[in-house]
């Protein structure tokens, strides 16, 4: 996030994380709570937060794949995969997320949302808006992320340029980004998402209590 206040230091973050990992979301919620907490005791710190791009599963066709089908395969059914959708649910709730999985009828290739974000990172530079528009339409609304109609709107109601938007998804301009960003990841050694790279030195992975993002933070910018 860019500033134009006096600062002692920098902290750079990345968060790797896909759109459609519930988890993602989650760790999203928390680590802005943080961030709001550590920003408030240490004014003079800027947090520079970044958006890294992380396919759960890149082999998903361009047109997305069957909800229900997905369900099937990966969680023996919709009975066997209830608990966990449950569980899930329950998480986000004190972080004031409500999932819908019920209304999920597709599981989209999530290159086109990344490329978006990247994007709005690289022309806002302020991407997170969109990131959680992206989130709610998928797991509170049920819409296509994939498709490239829902993208343009969801990135207007951002303030992206509708034709810009469209230019981009068209020429997939920033598609070798969201491949080098899972190169990255891969190079790092990080398997699974949310991770939060502090300073380009610590790790925090998985969607952690906002208290633990608060210590992680506070160790970015104290040491």
């Amino acid at each position: 996030m860019r500033s134009t206040k006096a600062v002692s230091k920098t902290v750079a973050l990345e968060l790797y994380a896909d759109v459609v990992c519930p988890w993602c979301w989650i760790g999203d919620r928390r680590l802005f709570a943080a961030l709001e907490t550590v920003r408030a005791e240490l004014p003079d710190v800027e947090f520079d937060l970044m958006w890294r791009p992380f396919q759960l599963d890149p082999t998903v066709p361009a047109e997305g794949r069957d909800w229900n089908e997905v369900v099937e395969q990966k969680f023996g059914g919709a009975l066997r995969a209830q608990p966990m959708f449950e569980r899930v649910a329950g998480a986000g709730v004190g972080d004031g997320l409500h999932f819908a999985f019920d209304k999920l009828t597709r599981a989209p290739n999530t290159v086109k949302a990344h490329a978006l974000v990247v994007h709005a990172q690289q022309t806002q530079h302020n991407p997170w808006p969109l990131v959680e528009a992206l989130f709610a339409a998928y797991f509170e609304h049920g819409q296509d992320i994939g498709d490239d109609e829902v993208l343009v709107r969801l990135a207007t109601e951002c303030g992206l340029d509708a034709q810009g938007v469209r230019d981009q998804l068209a020429a997939g301009t920033h598609h070798v980004d969201v491949l080098q960003s899972q190169r990255e990841a891969a190079r790092l050694g990080i398997q699974g998402v949310p991770f939060l790279v502090l300073d380009g030195r610590l790790g925090v992975s998985g969607a952690q209590p906002t208290e633990l993002f608060v210590e992680a933070l506070r160790r970015a910018a104290t040491e």
